[in-house]
């Protein structure tokens, strides 16, 4: 089968995580950087990426690379690509964002009309018409150019990879799904440990928790954008990574995952979330916090979660902690 190279983002020093995640699915590390991995599969592997990882927020699959330092080499190098082997006659094709650092192209408006302008002179030539109707899929893009380097990809991901599907509703300041999966992997908390969030708000911390320890893959219950690139992504990769997914969640387990919060509008919230997300009998929410745990007693046992306007932690009742 064809092999790719997909291009996943994550929030700024949570690399390890992801590359950590990378690598229990399987696949080859390309290039580790400051917010994003490169990483080489087969054609599946979009589908499983998309599904199973936890601290990725999109996945992309990277169309090519190449020096760029006036929009003329942007044109040329976006037309040289093979853009016929991904997009359709119909497909529907726009630059969806351009982002640009370091390099003497800066102007993301006209690196998105450049770019564009490229792809549809290509693709003229290949599927030799004059105009496209583009009412089939979409297939949106992404540019990124970081010291005169310009990368382009195709946006496999669609709505970003933090949301689940679950959390419909929020609370003021919800943390992302994404960046509450890291953190706890970073912890030495495990699915055999007690949980406390004693101002859980919509209750993600703990339900990401419950998925992790059910080994609920994230991406079961979404859709995604590149479901319906049939024309070199068949549809059986994602029915046997869905397939996969099922046969690795643990429905038997057993968890003490414990959320509280004073607000009882928030505490509704995040039984709905857990709910909706098929983890609610795993946590227990509750208002009154005296029915917490004795925590002296569970020093070795219990991970405390706090969230204290925007800065987020994550302590250990040891006393060690990590903070973002």
């Amino acid at each position: 089968m064809k092999t790719v190279e997909l291009i996943a983002p994550c929030h700024f020093g949570l690399e390890a995580v992801l590359k950590r995640e990378i690598l229990d699915l399987g696949y080859e590390i390309v290039k580790v950087e400051d917010g994003r991995i490169t990483f080489r599969t087969d054609l599946d592997g979009i589908a499983r990426a998309n599904i199973f990882l936890r601290t990725a927020e999109r996945i992309l699959l990277k169309i090519g690379s190449f020096k760029a330092y006036t929009f003329d080499d942007l044109f040329e190098g976006t037309k040289k690509l093979p853009w016929e082997d991904y997009i359709p006659e119909n497909g529907r094709f726009w630059v969806k964002k351009a982002s640009t650092a370091k390099s003497k192209l800066f102007s993301a408006p006209d690196i998105q009309s450049i770019v564009k302008k490229a792809m549809v002179d290509r693709m003229k030539s290949k599927y030799k018409v004059s105009w496209f109707d583009e009412d089939g899929d979409d297939y949106p893009v992404r540019v990124f150019i970081l010291k005169d380097q310009v990368t382009i990809s195709l946006d496999t991901t669609g709505i970003p990879l933090h949301k689940r599907g679950y959390r419909k509703l929020v609370s003021e300041a919800p943390i992302r799904e994404t960046l509450a999966a890291a953190l706890l992997m970073l912890t030495p908390w495990h699915k055999d440990r007690i949980l406390v969030d004693p101002f859980c708000g919509s209750g993600t911390f703990l339900i990401e928790a419950a998925m992790m320890g059910m080994n609920m893959a994230p991406g079961m219950n979404r859709s995604f954008e590149s479901e319906h690139w049939s024309n070199f992504l068949p549809k059986k990769a994602w029915y046997d990574t869905i397939d996969e997914a099922n046969d690795l969640v643990n429905h038997d387990i057993e968890m003490d995952l414990q959320g509280y919060d004073k607000d009882p509008r928030m505490l509704k919230i995040a039984r709905q979330n857990a709910q909706d997300a098929e983890v609610d009998h795993l946590i227990h929410f509750s208002k009154e916090r005296s029915k917490i745990y004795d925590i002296q007693s569970h020093m070795d046992l219990s991970l405390l979660t706090l969230h204290m306007e925007n800065d987020w932690k994550i302590r250990r009742l040891s006393h060690s902690y990590i903070q973002r």
